[in-house]
């Protein structure tokens, strides 16, 4: 793996692990000047975030005539300049959400159902176009889209199947592993969902990342890297 592709990996892992930011978009109020608001998102298996909006929002007028934007999510803390953060630009388009990728997103964000319940909710792909991630004092890179994007799978097609496989399977070691992680007993822990880099779990309320060591191409080695976490009994981060 060449040293580009290793850096663009740890910014896709990272933001992988993120799941709210600071959109910014290109006014039409204010001619010229950006807007930035503040959107929960979830990202597709092309790590591509999708964000849900009113049709009555600032930003959704904003994309509607100019799909041009950018994102930055960043870690929290007192000194935010010390902690990691990642900058990407990109392009948004509204999109008619497959089924799929519909119940991808309220399994990491259940609260969406309300407000897709309002009726003037929509969703928005964001394609990425560049890059920045800063991994902390002194480690800056940039990525290109082709860089950050993950490789080729069919893993989105099978996805439904291995969470609820992984949560009816093996429900003590997924508790015991996130407990492991946060350091403390984790009464209930669910897998909301799994990609080539690794999968999400919300535990007691909390959300737990856990990346593979190297990206998963097919079903198999997806279901083996998972195991090989929950037989370690432990892996996870906190956005």
């Amino acid at each position: 793996m060449s040293n580009a592709v290793s850096n663009a990996r740890r910014a896709r892992c990272y933001l992988r692990a993120r799941h709210n930011g600071v959109l910014s978009t290109l006014s039409q109020r204010i001619a010229g000047h950006p807007y930035g608001s503040v959107v929960p998102f979830v990202l597709d298996h092309e790590a591509r975030p999708i964000i849900l909006i009113s049709r009555l929002a600032e930003h959704t007028r904003n994309l509607e005539a100019d799909g041009r934007m950018s994102l930055v999510v960043r870690d929290d803390g007192d000194d935010v300049q010390a902690g990691a953060r990642l900058t990407l630009m990109g392009n948004a388009a509204l999109i008619d959400c497959d089924p799929g990728l519909r119940a991808r997103f309220l399994r990491y964000d259940p609260r969406a159902q309300q407000l897709l319940g309002l009726g003037d909710f929509s969703y928005w792909r964001i394609t990425p176009i560049t890059l920045r991630f800063i991994a902390g004092f002194g480690t800056i890179r940039w990525a290109s889209a082709s860089e950050f994007a993950p490789p080729q799978t069919e893993l989105a097609h099978v996805e439904a199947e291995i969470v609820a496989q992984i949560n009816a399977g093996h429900p003590d070691r997924l508790r015991t592993c996130c407990g492991n992680s946060r350091g403390r007993e984790v009464k209930e822990a669910v897998v909301l969902g799994v990609d080539c880099d690794g999968f999400d779990v919300r535990a007691d309320g909390a959300h737990l990342r856990f990346d593979f060591p190297e990206p998963a191409p097919d079903t198999g080695s997806l279901q083996r890297a998972i195991l090989e976490i929950l037989d370690m009994g432990r892996g996870g981060r906190a956005p």
